[in-house]
């Protein structure tokens, strides 16, 4: 298991190595004043430009913080996480570096499952989230037999392909593959052996968004986030497959609006 220590060599003012804000948080649109913040948590082997329409869209009201794993884009030469536990605990150490101010973690896929245990470690403190918005992503509570970080390179490929999450024409350039598949491999590694965990529920709101065509999670598995909380629960179904939030983009960046809109100072 690789542990937050492990992540980048440097000292940063959280008083743990490895974990340098200006590496992990990115703002595409900086607006540190605003008085809500939304967090974006990305896929397995995403990046935090996949946020970029995002931050365009609840920007300058809100200041929109995207997460940037190691082991991707400018950060490549890190050591990849290969834990959901470690992601969280670094996550969480990283964001108690921001003022504190009401906060919607917002995670898709391996996203939703690292933002649920970031703000786990987070609850009681004042950087909980007030709400979690998880996005096509079972709940813990479910269980699969998944096992795509065994395949060779071909078999990651296809699952891509499958998913149809990245423009066909980057599958197709070998530099852009070679700088990817290591991240994509631990990725799915971290997920697919992240344990199945029954109860555990949050004190915030949860808001559980799913394509009804999605291979990785079903209308039911997404449903069953509301275990996982003693709050409210919703569920909402897009028409689409695992990436419906590019297809229904517009409706996406609603149901934010409506969750960041319901936060109080």
């Amino acid at each position: 298991m690789n542990t937050p220590a492990a992540v980048n060599g440097t000292r940063t003012g959280t008083g743990k190595p490895g974990l340098d804000p200006a590496l992990w948080l990115r703002r595409f649109r900086p607006a540190q004043g605003a008085p809500r913040r939304l967090v974006c948590f990305p896929h397995a082997g995403g990046s935090a430009s996949f946020y970029h329409p995002v931050a365009a869209t609840h920007t300058p009201g809100t200041d929109v913080v995207v997460l940037q794993y190691p082991a991707r884009q400018d950060r490549r030469r890190e050591p990849a996480i290969t834990d959901i536990d470690a992601y969280a605990e670094a996550v969480a150490d990283v964001l108690t570096t921001q003022p504190p101010k009401p906060t919607i973690y917002f995670g898709h896929s391996m996203g939703a499952v690292i933002a649920y245990e970031t703000a786990l470690l987070l609850a009681g403190t004042a950087h909980a989230p007030a709400s979690l918005v998880v996005s096509g992503r079972r709940a813990p509570a479910t269980t699969r037999d998944e096992r795509v970080h065994e395949r060779d390179d071909a078999g990651l490929l296809a699952e891509l392909k499958r998913l149809n999450g990245t423009d066909s024409s980057l599958l197709d350039n070998d530099e852009i593959l070679k700088m990817t598949l290591p991240s994509l491999r631990s990725d799915y590694r971290a997920i697919e052996t992240y344990p199945t965990r029954p109860g555990r529920p949050l004190a915030c709101p949860i808001l559980s968004l799913v394509g009804d065509t999605d291979p990785k999670a079903t209308p039911e598995e997404a449903g069953r986030w509301r275990e996982h909380t003693s709050a409210d629960f919703r569920l909402r179904t897009f028409p689409g497959g695992h990436f419906f939030l590019t297809t229904a983009a517009a409706e996406v960046n609603a149901e934010l609006a409506r969750e960041l809109d319901g936060l109080k100072s």
